[in-house]
């Protein structure tokens, strides 16, 4: 976290200052001057008592001067402190919480729930939204076929939870009949069908380890490609970006080289990942404002998360990124809501 004061260090009337400043500055863009404070502020203090304060903020760090104006504006340190200690939430009216839930049908698949949260995130916020794609340890498998494509090429499908279907290709060592991978995936379904996938590799591989000698071949082959295909599954690792464009709104964030970088981390996805990653276990929302995220090309922004659970399990993050003068009264409960009813969405299929 970014190194602040404790609020404890500041008079309430610097407290009211510093809340005026950055939500004035959030809401305008522009560097804020002791007019403009004196004008919001609802303090009585003269301009020159205005300014001691905002010189005191900055010697603090809580708020820096742009050379081209003699406004100030908030630093990453006091943005955190406004957001740990002045921020008021505000909750979503029951209008907006409707159509957000109208938006997020447990009657989607899977993709399409993903899609339509981080969607929704990018539409409401006007920023970039993104949905780790969840996690498949906990889904409930129901069926497993084998379908022959070629020689050694095979079809896998995966029945999930209610009606979730999730297919794979995978390479045979040798090759198999129709009537061969029929009966293994007989032998499958008849062993592993109503576990979660976690469980069923664990089994497999156990099963495959421990009797390997006083296995047939055809029955070997069937755990073989059994533990395959579920591990294939696991590994689907992958979030969902959507309304990357907005960023190119905000002042603060078109510098033509910030956003070339900004764009390549959002088509490789591989920050995005790790950021989203840290927050798996997380309670509740995070919030990440500059250099916080721990990736230099997230430093100009701010990032705001929640981790969605799947029976009892967290399986996935969502989130958005946008820059550091985000509404965060705004976005901190639309962040949460939505990972409230994408796991709602999740978990009635089980």
């Amino acid at each position: 976290m970014t190194d602040t004061p404790p609020i404890t260090d500041l008079s309430d009337r610097a407290q009211r200052l510093l809340r005026t400043l950055v939500e004035s500055y959030i809401r305008e863009g522009q560097p804020v001057g002791s007019r403009t404070l004196s004008r919001t502020a609802g303090l009585d203090l003269s301009a020159a008592s205005i300014r001691n304060v905002m010189a005191d903020l900055e010697e603090m760090g809580l708020v820096s001067s742009p050379h081209t104006s003699a406004g100030r504006i908030p630093t990453a340190a006091g943005y955190r402190l406004f957001v740990d200690s002045l921020l008021e939430v505000k909750p979503l009216d029951s209008r907006e919480v409707q159509t957000l839930r109208e938006r997020l049908s447990p009657e989607l698949e899977t993709k399409a729930l993903v899609e339509s949260a981080s969607g929704l995130l990018s539409a409401v916020t006007q920023m970039a939204g993104m949905v780790r794609v969840p996690r498949r340890e906990h889904a409930s498998l129901r069926q497993i076929e084998f379908m022959k494509l070629s020689e050694r090429r095979v079809l896998v499908i995966l029945v999930m939870n209610k009606n979730e279907v999730q297919n794979r290709i995978l390479e045979l060592d040798r090759d198999c009949s129709a009537g061969e991978l029929q009966q293994m995936a007989n032998y499958l379904n008849d062993r592993v069908v109503g576990r979660d996938l976690a469980t069923v590799r664990q089994q497999l591989l156990r099963e495959m380890k421990a009797v390997r000698e006083h296995m047939n071949s055809l029955m070997l082959a069937a755990i073989e490609l059994g533990e395959q295909a579920v591990a294939a599954d696991q590994g689907a690792d992958d979030v969902v970006l959507a309304g990357q464009f907005h960023l190119l709104d905000y002042a603060e964030l078109t510098s033509v080289e910030k956003l070339r970088q900004l764009f390549e981390a959002f088509n490789e996805k591989r920050e995005i990942l790790g950021l989203l990653d840290q927050c798996i276990h997380a309670q509740g929302v995070q919030i990440f404002i500059g250099q916080e995220s721990g990736h230099r090309i997230l430093d100009d922004c701010s990032v705001v998360t929640a981790p969605y659970e799947v029976g009892g399990h967290v399986v996935g993050v969502l989130g958005v990124i946008g820059p550091t003068r985000m509404p965060y009264d705004r976005v901190i409960p639309i962040v949460d809501i939505t990972a409230r009813l994408l796991g709602a969405a999740l978990n009635s299929r089980l």
